[in-house]
């Protein structure tokens, strides 16, 4: 007979029933975990090693972690960079001292989301692992290479773990159906929005069931469509963090599609954006940057659509004004391509930070007073609306004893094309200028 003040323990969710208990469970990651691959071999030499798991929620990163314990016979010590400090690390280093002494078994140190560690807390790590004391297995969601101290990385292997495709989510469906669903029906158009849903998180697949079992429970029904799906999931946003690499991977798919000029990429990732929870004022900074960038004056008018884009979304805000970044975001994509303007200014910036300060020459010198017409400033200068075409040809505007140089190389495309005329017109006219006697 149990005790009666026995306290009862709650019922553990889904996704921890469904924790594969040996390698072969575990579903996705087969770039890692498939024949011949990293993880694989890893787990078959049965000699542990330091590494960080790098990849979105719900890939599989503590399970990894566990089941290399399990593997290697290792006791497993988990920690939270959330919830834990100093405090916390040296507790688990003197614990797996304490395992090491009395049982002479190895121990995994499993730190979840280990980037919100901060340099000091990371650093405590590195005496125990040098000394083989732990094998340091740490998760995190960010890219390693900024949010990991050098120190720490460059004695672990980094794994990058994959959101799980839709027929890998549809496995883990048709898995947990079996387990705890079985009295539910689930239509095929269900299934599919479920999936969409989850957005290749398995954790999140597998708690959106257990809520969905809940409200069918509720609503005493074992039918569950498209309808009842969306009645009873606040739809959660897609996997987006506005600080992280998600939003910098899908801004710059953004970038490159509009310089790829395919308009209908494009458009898919500033959707993507927006679905995410992107702030629109930000696409709208990236469409600017884009139109001076990558477009410049191959079509002037791309500046003036974005900045309209802009202007019109600070107006009338979502949803209303996010049709105007979707027209810009079209209207760049289309337009020929030229980036002259940027490659001039780079040029131009790197050669200044490598010469010397060169003078103004004095005929290129502004002269307000008396004293400096008298010192020569201003003197000779040529004014170009008084000579033909508004061009005084072979003046010199640069220092004297410049080198010659040529920054701006306009392209043959759109209306730089036409300014690449009007140049080589103009260069032409300082050539015979320079013939004269």
């Amino acid at each position: 007979m149990s005790d009666l003040f026995e306290a009862p323990q709650p019922a553990a969710p889904l996704a921890e029933r469904l924790r594969p208990r040996e390698l072969r469970d575990v579903v996705g990651q087969q770039h890692l975990l498939g024949p011949g691959k990293p993880l694989r071999l890893a787990f078959e030499s049965r000699k542990p090693h330091s590494m960080i798991l790098w990849g979105p929620p719900g890939t599989g990163k503590t399970t990894l972690a566990q089941l290399m314990a399990n593997a290697f016979d290792a006791e497993f010590i988990a920690l939270s960079a959330v919830l834990s400090g100093v405090k916390d690390i040296r507790d688990a280093i003197e614990r797996a001292r304490a395992v090491l002494q009395q049982s002479g078994r190895h121990t995994i140190l499993f730190v979840d989301e280990v980037h919100r560690f901060n340099k000091s807390q990371q650093d405590a790590f590195l005496p125990y692992v040098e000394q083989g004391l732990v094998t340091f297995i740490g998760a995190t969601t960010e890219n390693p290479s900024f949010e990991v101290n050098n120190a720490l990385l460059s004695r672990a292997q980094v794994y990058v773990l994959s959101a799980l495709s839709e027929s890998e989510l549809m496995v883990l469906f048709k898995r947990a159906q079996k387990l705890a669903l079985e009295e539910l029906e689930f239509s095929k158009d269900a299934q599919s929005l479920l999936i969409g849903y989850a957005d290749g998180d398995a954790r999140r697949l597998l708690n959106f069931l257990e809520q969905i079992k809940t409200a069918a429970a509720v609503a005493g029904t074992n039918s569950i469509g498209v309808d009842f799906i969306r009645n009873t999931l606040s739809r959660a946003a897609r996997r987006f963090d506005k600080g992280g690499d998600e939003f910098y991977d899908q801004i710059s798919a953004l970038h490159k599609s509009l310089r790829g000029s395919n308009p209908d990429a494009a458009l898919y990732w500033m959707c993507r954006m927006l679905d995410g929870g992107a702030d629109p004022r930000y696409i709208a900074r990236r469409l600017i940057r884009a139109s001076v960038e990558d477009i410049g004056l191959a079509d002037p008018r791309a500046l003036r659509v974005a900045l309209d884009a802009s202007e019109t979304y600070e107006r009338l805000g979502s949803p209303e004004g996010e049709l105007a970044l979707a027209q810009a975001t079209l209207y760049l994509s289309c337009a020929p391509k030229s980036n002259a303007a940027y490659v001039a200014y780079n040029r131009t910036r790197a050669f200044i930070r490598s010469d010397t300060s060169r003078p103004v020459p004095e005929h290129l010198r502004n002269a307000p007073t008396r004293l400096m017409k008298e010192l020569g400033f201003g003197r000779d200068y040529r004014y170009a609306h008084d000579d033909p075409e508004a061009y005084a040809a072979g003046e010199d505007y640069f220092p004297e004893n410049m080198p010659a140089v040529k920054f701006y190389e306009p392209a043959m495309r759109g209306f730089e094309g036409k300014i690449a005329e009007r140049l080589a017109h103009l260069r032409a006219l300082d050539d015979q200028a320079k013939k004269k006697p």
